[in-house]
This record gives C-alpha cells, structure tokens and sequence, in this order.
C-alpha cells in the first residue's frame, strides 16, 4: 500500500503482553509518525472529575491516593484479579473509560489531518476489545514467543499471575494475530526489529526515505 502525503494513515499495533508494541510505535514515531498512547489516554481519563467519582462510589477509598486521585495500582489488583467478581469490575471500568479514549482518539486523529499528518500510530493494548481498530488503515502484529515476553514482563517487576492476568483480560494472541495485515517477530535483537519497520515505512511512504538522524537509535 502506498499514499499521499495528504492522507492520513492509521496503524494500529497489536501483540500479546510484553511483545515490543511500544518500542515499535515508537520507532514510527522516530521515522515520522504521530503515536497516540491509549494508556497514557487512559490515565488522563482516570482524572476526570465524573470518573473519579465513579470509580470512587463503586470501590471506595481503598483505590483513592492520599490527593484524592485513583490509585491505578490498587485499581488493577482489584480488576486484574481472578474470579467472576473481578470479570464485572473490569467490564465496568471499561465501559467507563473506553468512550472517554476513544472520544480523545477520534479528536487528535482529527486534529492530525487538520495538519496534513502523514501517519499516525494507534498503541491500545485493548485495540480490538474497545473496537478501535475500525479507526486503522493498517493494523501490525508484534510477534514473540510467550517466554521471551513473560521475560519481559518479569524485568518490569510482574509475576507469572500479573502476566496472565493482563493477558486474559485483552483478546487473544491468535485473533490479534488474524486480524493483522503485516507482522513484525520480536523474538531477536533490536536491529532485526528496526529493519522491518523500516522496510514497512518505506512501502507507505517510497519518496520520503529515513530521518536524516541515522538509522537507529538508543
């Protein structure tokens, strides 16, 4: 697929937990794209007034902080947990806050065609669950053997229970990994990963070659 520099292309990035999404939004973002981060979207959400308020009346002030904002970790130890209780809670979070992202998402994909953008990266952990992939032209699978991720994840302090928590929460890896158009394996060192993103980029945009920075960077 090729485009004018006139139209803006929405590339969504899917992958299981810890496979490289960010690091490969990130990475289009350095060769040119706009990334738009459904989590840190998220916890502006949180601080909303309504939200608070919300999320307060359903589970207390054990998930407030001493300021008076959400604790997003104790709100996680109470949605990610095992068992039908923890299902609704996570069912109930997400129905109020995923119309506010979306809401935020379809205002700055706006805003970037305004702009003349060339692309814009959409990094959603719950992409497929929330149905934000209707907004991509192009959606990515970040592909990396559970192992290597649940490595990851341990590196980040998580426990095997924190990564398959998270894990059953989002659609599985095999429906991510059919509902892509393009895959990436993360499973090696960072200049492989890099070289597929870039041969990627080159196939949307021939004409505009690489950031005149360099070709990789730290």
């Amino acid at each position: 697929m090729t485009t004018t520099d006139t139209t803006l292309v929405v590339i969504g990035i899917l992958g299981g937990v810890a496979s490289g999404k960010s690091e490969v939004s990130q990475r289009l973002g350095w060769l040119g794209a706009e990334v738009l981060d459904a989590d840190r979207l998220g916890h502006e959400v949180l601080r909303e007034a309504a939200v608070r308020q919300a999320v307060q009346r359903r589970w207390g002030q054990r998930v407030m902080d001493s300021a008076g904002e959400i604790d997003r970790r104790k709100l996680a130890e109470i949605v990610f947990a095992t068992g039908p209780e923890s299902t609704r809670d996570l069912a109930y979070l997400e129905g109020l806050t995923h119309p506010r992202i979306g809401h935020r998402l379809c205002e700055r994909l706006a805003e970037l065609r305004g702009q003349s953008v060339a692309a814009a990266v959409l990094d959603a952990p719950v992409m497929l669950k929330a149905g934000w992939d209707r907004l991509c032209q192009r959606i990515i699978f970040v592909d990396a053997p559970r192992s290597i991720r649940l490595a990851r994840a341990r590196r980040r302090g998580w426990t095997e229970t924190d990564f398959s928590a998270r894990e059953a929460a989002q659609e599985s890896v095999e429906v991510k990994r059919r509902r892509a158009d393009t895959t990436f394996g993360n499973a090696t060192s960072r200049e492989q990963l890099y070289a597929q993103i870039d041969r990627f980029w080159q196939s949307l945009f021939p004409a505009r070659g690489q950031p005149a920075h360099g070709a990789a960077r730290d």
